[in-house]
């Protein structure tokens, strides 16, 4: 009998690699999402076209408060909670109320829905780093005091209290697993790497927020997809838990443009402006309690996953050019 996984945000960056991946691994998977003008339509569509093919998926094109749970969550064994409104530079404003909602709102909803589903395992949730902000300590370990400084980041730290909020007083098997920079195939238009390797392909100056010497711990999508399926299939207690899952390294930003010049074979030209508002100045994940509970250990370098992403680009430049 064939396990049945729900994933979020099925189009996007991370949920199409983990959809993909369940689909190889015999999954039945239901596909959730509602193609938010966030970013292109076309190329979330582009991130679903060998996935829409497969006979174990069926895609449901809708917003996540206006799904009918009780129905769609029937017979589901995992939820993979991947949808979110993306961004920390953009969650100041004006479109705050889009993350309230979408962060905050959905994923409430998500786990009312889950507390009534009593054949659900797991319930793994994509946290982030961002909930750290300037951390007080490198490597960060999960039990720092959490100092968002963006909106965004404060509306998934929210997410993540009403999940360990629902753990302890219903029971819904929630984990919390903290996503540092993500990059690969897929990345959205807005993400760092993306824009730069893009840039770099164009001959176009690249604009580097402050002096470049920030560092980030870069962590390979590949390795995010294998951490939540640890995350569902551990026969360790981690109902409850947030969980750091970093690349296993910290990477100068300015070192990591030299790599994208190096494999590419394109010369960079960088353009400095000041550092943005919401930007922590380093990331660096401590993954202890992710070796100790999951068993994750990062496979993939820096050079590796930066290659996989330049090819991914190469192709796909009619989706995602400016």
């Amino acid at each position: 009998m064939s396990l049945t996984s729900l994933v979020t945000g099925c189009a996007g960056f991370i949920g199409s690699h983990l959809t993909e991946y369940l689909l190889a691994q015999g999954h039945r998977v239901i596909g959730i999402d509602c193609f938010t003008d966030y970013y292109s339509r076309a190329l979330k569509r582009n991130n679903l076209l060998e996935i829409l093919k497969h006979p174990q998926f069926h895609l449901l094109e809708e917003d996540i408060c206006h799904v009918p749970w009780p129905t769609v969550l029937d017979g589901v064994d995992f939820l993979f909670h991947q949808a979110a409104q993306a961004g920390v530079r953009s969650s100041w404003g004006t479109s705050f109320h889009h993350y309230t909602y979408n962060n905050i709102e959905a994923t409430q909803i998500l786990l009312e829905a889950a507390r009534n589903a009593p054949g659900l395992l797991r319930f793994i949730f994509a946290s982030t780093s961002s909930i750290y902000g300037e951390a007080e300590a490198f490597p960060t370990p999960e039990s720092v005091t959490p100092r968002p400084v963006s909106p965004y980041g404060i509306t998934k730290l929210a997410a993540e209290r009403l999940g360990q909020l629902y753990y302890h007083v219903y029971g819904v098997p929630f984990v919390a697993l903290r996503y540092f920079s993500v990059y690969g195939p897929r990345q959205r238009p807005d993400m760092g790497f993306h824009k730069f390797i893009q840039a770099i392909l164009a001959g176009r100056k690249i604009e580097v927020y402050g002096d470049g010497y920030q560092s980030r711990d870069f962590t390979y999508v590949a390795d995010i997809v294998t951490a939540n399926l640890q995350a569902a299939f551990t026969p360790n207690p981690v109902e409850g838990e947030v969980i750091n899952i970093g690349g296993g390294s910290r990477v100068v930003l300015n070192d990591a443009l030299d790599l994208m010049g190096q494999l590419t074979g394109c010369p960079i030209h960088r353009v400095h402006s000041h550092r943005q508002a919401g930007d922590a100045l380093h990331t660096s994940a401590d993954i202890s309690k992710a070796k100790a509970l999951l068993a994750y250990h990062p496979q993939y370098d820096l050079a590796h996953g930066l290659q996989a992403e330049i090819t991914w680009l190469q192709e796909t430049l009619s989706l995602v050019q400016p």
